[in-house]
Protein backbone atom coordinates (compact mmCIF):
# COMPACT_ATOMS: atom_id res chain seq x y z
CA UNK A 1 0.00 0.00 0.00
CA UNK A 2 3.02 2.46 1.07
CA UNK A 3 4.68 1.80 -2.88
CA UNK A 4 1.10 2.26 -4.63
CA UNK A 5 1.27 6.37 -2.54
CA UNK A 6 4.69 6.74 -3.12
CA UNK A 7 4.07 5.97 -7.06
CA UNK A 8 1.05 7.75 -7.10
CA UNK A 9 2.65 11.24 -5.58
CA UNK A 10 5.50 10.70 -7.61
CA UNK A 11 3.43 10.10 -10.75
CA UNK A 12 1.74 13.73 -9.67
CA UNK A 13 5.04 15.74 -9.05
CA UNK A 14 6.13 14.33 -12.18
CA UNK A 15 2.87 15.71 -14.13
CA UNK A 16 3.29 18.93 -12.18
CA UNK A 17 7.21 19.14 -13.77
CA UNK A 18 6.28 18.19 -17.06
CA UNK A 19 3.41 21.24 -17.01
CA UNK A 20 6.00 23.77 -15.90
CA UNK A 21 8.03 22.97 -18.14
CA UNK A 22 5.95 23.28 -21.32
CA UNK A 23 4.54 26.67 -19.67
CA UNK A 24 8.64 28.20 -19.67
CA UNK A 25 9.05 26.04 -22.61
CA UNK A 26 6.55 28.53 -24.05
CA UNK A 27 7.50 31.62 -22.78
CA UNK A 28 11.03 31.11 -23.99
CA UNK A 29 9.63 30.97 -27.30
CA UNK A 30 7.71 34.03 -26.89
CA UNK A 31 11.09 36.05 -26.00
CA UNK A 32 12.81 34.78 -29.75
CA UNK A 33 10.99 36.55 -32.60
CA UNK A 34 9.75 34.81 -35.06
CA UNK A 35 7.06 35.19 -38.06
CA UNK A 36 4.30 34.59 -36.00
CA UNK A 37 5.19 36.98 -33.48
CA UNK A 38 5.84 39.66 -36.06
CA UNK A 39 8.69 42.33 -36.36
CA UNK A 40 8.42 46.08 -37.08
CA UNK A 41 8.48 49.09 -35.53
CA UNK A 42 8.87 48.63 -32.16
CA UNK A 43 9.01 44.62 -31.79
CA UNK A 44 12.60 45.60 -30.23
CA UNK A 45 13.14 47.34 -26.72
CA UNK A 46 16.32 49.28 -26.94
CA UNK A 47 18.45 47.76 -24.83
CA UNK A 48 17.24 44.09 -26.83
CA UNK A 49 19.30 45.88 -29.69
CA UNK A 50 23.24 44.63 -29.15
CA UNK A 51 21.84 41.22 -28.89
CA UNK A 52 20.01 41.19 -31.98
CA UNK A 53 22.44 42.97 -33.57
CA UNK A 54 25.09 40.32 -32.83
CA UNK A 55 22.46 37.62 -34.07
CA UNK A 56 22.09 39.43 -37.31
CA UNK A 57 25.64 40.36 -37.83
CA UNK A 58 27.41 37.26 -36.38
CA UNK A 59 28.01 35.39 -39.97
CA UNK A 60 29.66 38.25 -41.55
CA UNK A 61 33.16 38.70 -42.01
CA UNK A 62 32.92 42.65 -41.75
CA UNK A 63 31.81 42.32 -38.09
CA UNK A 64 32.49 45.56 -36.46
CA UNK A 65 30.96 47.89 -38.92
CA UNK A 66 28.54 45.41 -38.79
CA UNK A 67 26.98 46.18 -35.36
CA UNK A 68 27.64 49.62 -35.22
CA UNK A 69 25.19 50.31 -38.43
CA UNK A 70 22.66 47.80 -37.20
CA UNK A 71 22.73 49.11 -33.58
CA UNK A 72 22.39 53.01 -34.84
CA UNK A 73 19.35 51.42 -37.37
CA UNK A 74 18.13 49.30 -34.35
CA UNK A 75 18.48 52.33 -31.58
CA UNK A 76 15.96 54.85 -34.61
CA UNK A 77 13.63 51.87 -35.84
CA UNK A 78 13.55 49.59 -32.92
CA UNK A 79 13.47 46.33 -35.03
CA UNK A 80 15.98 44.11 -36.65
CA UNK A 81 14.86 42.06 -39.25
CA UNK A 82 14.71 38.27 -38.97
CA UNK A 83 18.07 35.90 -40.31
CA UNK A 84 21.66 37.11 -40.85
CA UNK A 85 20.77 39.21 -44.21
CA UNK A 86 17.92 39.88 -46.61
CA UNK A 87 14.23 40.11 -45.11
CA UNK A 88 14.21 43.44 -44.46
CA UNK A 89 10.68 44.02 -46.40
CA UNK A 90 9.48 43.08 -42.64
CA UNK A 91 10.97 45.95 -41.48
CA UNK A 92 10.13 49.14 -43.29
CA UNK A 93 12.13 51.59 -40.90
CA UNK A 94 14.74 49.81 -40.87
CA UNK A 95 15.05 48.77 -45.01
CA UNK A 96 14.63 52.29 -45.93
CA UNK A 97 17.10 54.14 -44.01
CA UNK A 98 19.93 55.08 -46.91
CA UNK A 99 23.32 56.67 -46.66
CA UNK A 100 24.43 59.63 -48.01
CA UNK A 101 24.76 58.22 -51.53
CA UNK A 102 21.71 56.50 -51.15
CA UNK A 103 22.50 53.02 -50.44
CA UNK A 104 21.30 50.95 -48.12
CA UNK A 105 22.72 51.81 -44.06
CA UNK A 106 21.29 49.04 -42.19
CA UNK A 107 22.73 45.68 -42.78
Amino acid sequence: MARLVLFVVLAVALGISMVGHKVMAKERTQYHRDSTNGFGAGSVRSYECPNECTRRCSKTQYHKTCMFMCQKCCAKCLCVPPGYHGNKDVCPCYNNLKTRRGGPKCP
